[in-house]
């Protein structure tokens, strides 16, 4: 895929689904099946240690760097219900609007995660500017080597095989309950919850089984 066709993609993507989105509540619940999903409950020293001095590029990147519209933030955030006693965790998180967004609107603690140390810290000094780094960390680290096992909301805008390859580490090391938002991309025959048009742009939501359905596995 060259690039050129990436960034088309990233910054294209329709539903036929209409904008439909609930309220924000601390109690997170599937819209669909209407059962109730289970508390995860994250003290604070299990949040990573911030970045304080970025270090060079391990590796490239695996996607190109295009910021998520803010309009589909506010919906990413609004269909995954997320309050203050989240922890939400953003993979490839770019210049942290994502998790800045949500610790200034609904008080969650958030991380950022990408492996462009430039993008680590054009985020801290927006988290900064925001005055929310008492709340919000970035990490520079590889999304595919970071244990993701305290997120209680995990955020997307990666590509299509990197979704599918992620996937896997997703069902191991995420709670029941956990919710997880994509921008643009689905994760193939893990069919989504709910899928959101805001604007154009395609928004897709999953919650974590208690069990891993066997074709998924």
């Amino acid at each position: 895929m060259n690039f050129s066709k990436i960034l088309l993609l990233l910054t294209t993507g329709v539903s036929v689904v209409s904008f439909g989105i609930t309220g924000c509540t601390t109690q997170q619940q599937d819209s669909e099946a209407g059962t109730q999903q289970p508390a995860v409950t994250v003290q604070q020293t299990d949040i990573p240690t911030p970045t304080t001095t970025t270090q060079p590029q391990e590796r490239p990147g695996d996607v190109p760097y295009v910021p998520t519209p803010q309009p589909v933030v506010d919906a990413m955030l609004k269909v995954a219900k997320v309050g203050k006693n989240d922890v939400i965790y953003d993979l490839g998180s770019g210049d942290g609007r994502i998790v800045i967004t949500a610790a200034q609107r609904y008080g969650t603690r958030g991380v950022g995660i990408d492996i462009n140390p430039e993008r680590i810290e054009e985020a801290n000094q927006n988290a900064k500017t925001a005055g929310v780094t008492d709340r919000v960390k970035f990490v520079q680290q590889d999304l595919f080597n970071t244990n993701l096992s305290q997120a209680t909301v995990v955020t997307l805008y990666l590509l299509p095989d990197i979704n599918l390859k992620l996937r896997p580490k997703l069902f191991k090391e995420l709670k029941p309950g956990t919710r997880i938002v994509s921008h643009a991309f689905d994760m193939g025959d893990w069919k989504p919850q709910q899928t959101l048009n805001v604007d154009g742009k395609t928004v897709y939501y999953w919650v974590i089984p208690d069990k891993i359905p066997s074709n998924l596995q």
